[in-house]
């Protein structure tokens, strides 16, 4: 699942209209609407506040409002933007003051896709992926082997009768791991798998 890294807004101006994007992570549609009510709330002396939100590990979810614009030229161009980066969990709010310049409908289309689009691109993504923790118990003598051996730091150590390393690794990858690891050491180190939790990752821009 690729999101927002954290909230953000970004501002531009297109022939003196001034367009304000806010995104926001959100992970109900409460969420969304209650974002949306609040920008309407801040920017009330604002001509539009457009919005599209998307939720859903597969964007399952997907509202837009063009918030009096013309039919097309706000809501869904900002919904398009947002599917075409492949986010989800995320509402955007496109503030629009106008500057006395009408933009006609391919320029309102433009105008809000590249506001979202910017935004999206200051803000940066990351990708939220589940990792599980290994607890690998083994001799002394392997340790210093094993340090070199693995693809990931080491989360904890705790040194007893035997040598018990704590790491995380994500979950599609554990397999992988615990048959490259039983071939390279013989069944010499055991495996148990602890707990899973999310992890962000940034997604190069």
């Amino acid at each position: 699942m690729i999101t927002i890294s954290k909230d953000f807004g970004h501002e531009i101006e297109i022939k003196k209209s001034r367009f304000i994007c806010q995104l926001k992570r959100v992970s109900t549609e409460v969420e969304a609407r209650e974002f949306i009510a609040a920008v309407k709330k801040e920017h009330y002396k604002a001509n539009h506040n457009c919005s599209a939100f998307i939720l859903g590990d597969n964007q399952e979810i997907q509202r837009t409002s063009d918030d009096g614009e013309p039919s097309g030229t706000a809501g869904v161009p900002m919904l398009e933007v947002l599917k075409k980066r492949e986010v989800t969990n995320i509402c955007a709010v496109v503030t629009r003051y106008f500057g006395g310049i009408k933009l006609g409908a391919g320029g309102l289309i433009r105008a809000y896709a590249g506001s979202v689009s910017q935004a999206l691109d200051a803000v940066g993504l990351v990708k939220i992926v589940q990792q599980r923790e290994l607890i690998l118990t083994l001799d002394y003598k392997l340790f210093d082997s094993l340090s070199n051996f693995l693809p990931m730091a080491i989360s904890e150590q705790n040194f007893a009768e035997n040598v018990q390393v704590k790491v995380f690794l994500d979950d599609d990858k554990i397999s992988a791991f615990e048959r490259e690891l039983t071939e390279k050491y013989n069944g010499r180190i055991a495996v148990e798998q602890g707990a899973s939790r999310p992890v962000e990752v940034n997604v190069p821009k």
